[in-house]
Parts: structure tokens; sequence; C-alpha cells
């Protein structure tokens, strides 16, 4: 049987140089609402042009059906979705047109992620370079530029992007003012955005109070709410396409969402590679710049931690190290595939800190994220008898009615003790 001649096998695909960078619309899924507004102001003072992709609905799912195996991840399933709705939208010029994945370097799916976004753009642009963010060494001459000056910056605009989103969580549910929350927020990101355009991002202790001041103006009523953690894999945690815009579902059932650092995730990750140098002997040259790295970030943490409990006004963000006490209670910290052990650890310390009521988000064909987030939830609950956690499952087939149904049934649970502790 003979092939035909249309059909390419190749292993070869489009290149991103960087005399494209000025010239090339780049499009990034919209996973870090919080945290993209800043990240991707530092990477357009470099010169590229990037678009964070909005489109949402049960057509951008099929779409990454088409084209991903229903066996894939469901975080998969929704970034490819998401390129390929929007690349047929007519929108933008698939010759000038590259697509941007982030990529831990983990042992996960989300590691093949890049090869099954090829695969599935050669069916219908095969034009479209992809391009990887990512501090594993993947894919490199592929990737956007990255040196010392980029990444200290983007640590930067991920430490404020964690501030913004806690101070706003822990506002908007009590404003007395409809809207007050929004604008505090874009006075927040416009000041910060002004911030990176010079070197005032570095000024850490004074943005950090301008933050917290612009919050803490907003008029807010007294009463109490019930708070609501969000854990889970790192994409669906955040973006509003895979968690069913489970924040603004939490706002409306009148909660306060407890959405936990996204800088913990990056300090997880850094650490696990010095966890690897302990426990197996992997030592390198690289464990030493791991070692620094990690020592000025969580100085930096501590930094940001120490000003927010002063203030008075907003509950600071878990502290990193205290995460790690908490984990080593419920799981081990070899336990590094997925999220591994910074699921349980972010439950505990939710549970530890009063906000007892936690939804799990486990997307389907997340085999880790299962493991160390459903299968730690019965020592958590050990640890923690009046914790109140649910897994919610998120994948093609789950409706956002059953969903939401699911969260209700704990949110009566925690309206019940919330009575009865009144």
């Amino acid at each position: 049987m003979s092939v035909p001649e249309t059909v390419d096998f190749s292993d070869s695909y489009p290149v991103f140089t960087p005399d494209m960078k000025g010239t090339y619309t780049i499009l990034v899924p919209d996973m870090l609402p919080w945290h993209f507004e800043l990240i991707i102001h530092v990477f357009e003072r470099r010169g590229y042009r990037i678009e964070v992709l909005k489109e949402e609905g049960r057509a951008v799912i099929d779409e990454g059906l088409k084209h991903v195996h229903n066996d894939a991840c469901f975080p998969a399933l929704c970034v490819i979705g998401q390129f390929l709705y929007a690349l047929k939208s007519g929108k933008y010029d698939p010759s000038h047109t590259a697509v941007l994945i982030t990529q831990s370097g983990g042992g996960c799916r989300a590691s093949n992620y890049v090869s099954l976004i090829r695969k599935a753009l050669k069916a219908e642009f095969p034009q479209v370079p992809v391009l990887s963010l990512n501090f594993a060494g993947l894919e490199k001459g592929n990737g956007v530029e990255m040196n010392a000056g980029i990444l200290f910056r983007l640590a930067y605009a991920i430490f404020y992007g964690d501030l913004v989103m806690s101070c706003y969580n822990q506002t908007k549910p009590y404003e007395r003012r409809e809207g007050d929350s929004v604008r505090a927020r874009k006075a927040c990101m416009d000041a910060l955005r002004t911030a990176f355009d010079g070197g005032g991002y570095r000024r850490l202790k004074r943005n950090v109070r301008f933050v917290l001041d612009t919050f803490a103006a907003v008029p807010v009523s007294e009463e109490k709410k019930i708070k609501v953690g969000i854990v889970g894999e790192i994409y669906v945690k955040y973006s509003p396409l895979g968690n069913s815009h489970l924040e603004e579902f939490l706002l409306s059932e009148g909660c306060e969402p407890v959405v936990p650092a996204l800088m913990d995730f990056i300090l997880y990750c850094i650490v696990n590679n010095l966890n690897d140098a302990e426990l197996y002997g992997k030592r390198s040259a690289a464990t030493v710049l791991f070692r620094a790295v990690y020592r000025y970030l969580l100085r930096k943490q501590r930094t940001i931690e120490r000003i927010t409990r002063s203030h008075g006004r907003f509950e600071p963000q878990h502290a990193f190290e205290h995460l790690r006490a908490l984990a080593d209670r419920v799981i081990h910290q070899g336990v590094k595939m997925g999220e591994g052990w910074l699921i349980p650890a972010e439950m505990a310390a939710l549970a530890e800190t009063g906000t007892e009521n936690i939804v799990c988000a486990q997307p389907f064909g997340c085999l880790p994220n299962h493991i160390a987030g459903k299968g730690a939830m019965r020592v958590v609950k050990e640890l923690y008898p009046s914790a109140n956690i649910v897994p919610v499952d998120y994948d093609p087939s789950a409706t956002r009615v059953n969903q939401e149904n699911r969260i209700k049934l704990m949110l009566a649970t925690a309206r019940e003790a919330l009575r009865r502790a009144q």
C-alpha cells in the first residue's frame, strides 16, 4: 500500500529565531490570570509581542479532543484546544504567529506538551513555531530568551502577582461598594508595570506596602465569610478555563477564595533538586546555584510575609519552610511527581490557619496528582479533624454543573459548621 505524497512523517518543525520576536505574535494559554499581566510585561519590554488567549467554552475543549488522545491529561486538551481555536478564528496570521507553553521539566505528561502541540499544529498550521518557557534546559534553541536579568524580573513579577491575588481575594468578598476591589487591583497593576519600566520593581518593601495600602483603603464589611482553599494540579488550580472559573464561583457563593502562592510552586521545583542531591547524591555545579537561588527567593518571601503581618489588615501567605515541615507530617519530600508533597502541605497549612474548607482540583490524566492529592486527604483529616476537603475532577466529560454541585455540598457542611460556631 503506497503512502500519499502529501503526508509528511518527518520530525522537522519550524524554529522561532531571535529576529522573529518583533514581527511575530506569540499566543499564550490563559493559565495565570493574576500573574501573566506582569510576566508578559517583562517580555514585552524585551521586544516580544505576546497575547494571552481568553477563548473558552465547549468548542475549545472539543478542538483539543480532535488532536489529542482523550487519555492525555485535561490541561493538555485545554491548552491545545485554545491554541487551535484561536488560530482558526481568523484573528491571527499563521505565518507570523507562534505559540508559547511553560514547562517545569518534571516527571509528568506536561513535559511532553511541546511534542503534543507540534503534532496538533502540524495537521493544520505546520508553519506555526512552538516556544518553550522552562528552567530545566528543555527545548534549547527554540525557546524565549532567558538570562539572569529576565529571571530576576520574573521572580519579582511572581511575588507581586501573588500579593495582589491574595489581597484581592481577601477584599472582594467584603467590599461595601461593588467594583472597588477591581479598581484597587487595576491601580496596583498600573503602578507595578510602571515600576518594571524602570528600576522601581526592585524596591520590594515600598511596592509591597503600596499594594497592601491600596487594598486596605477599600471599605469592607465585618461580615464573617466561609474561607475556601484551592489546591491541586498547577494548571487547574489557577486557570479559569481549567477549573471552570472556580474563584468566581466561590465569590458568587459568598465565600472567600484562598489560593496558595505561585512562588511556592517555584520554590517547590527548586527544592526538589536540592532534595535529589541529599537523597540520591545527585550533586553538581547546578546544586550550588539552586541553593543560592532558593535562599535568595526565600529571603524575599520572608520580607513580604513580615511586612504583610505587621500591616495587620491581611493574612500573609504561607511561609515555604513551614510548608515543608507540614509536608513531613503527611508524606515524604521524595514524592515529587506532579505537584507531589506540595499538595498535602498546602492542605495542612490551610487547615492549620483556619481555612478548613478545601477544594482539591484534580485534572483527568494526572495520576501523580491524584495520589498526592486525593490519596493524602485521609492523613490530613486525621491531623486536622475539622478539615472539610472535597476532591473535584476536571475532565472533558465532567460538566460544570456537576463540579459546582460537589462544591455546594461541601459548602453546605461549611455553613452548618459556621452556624454552630456563632
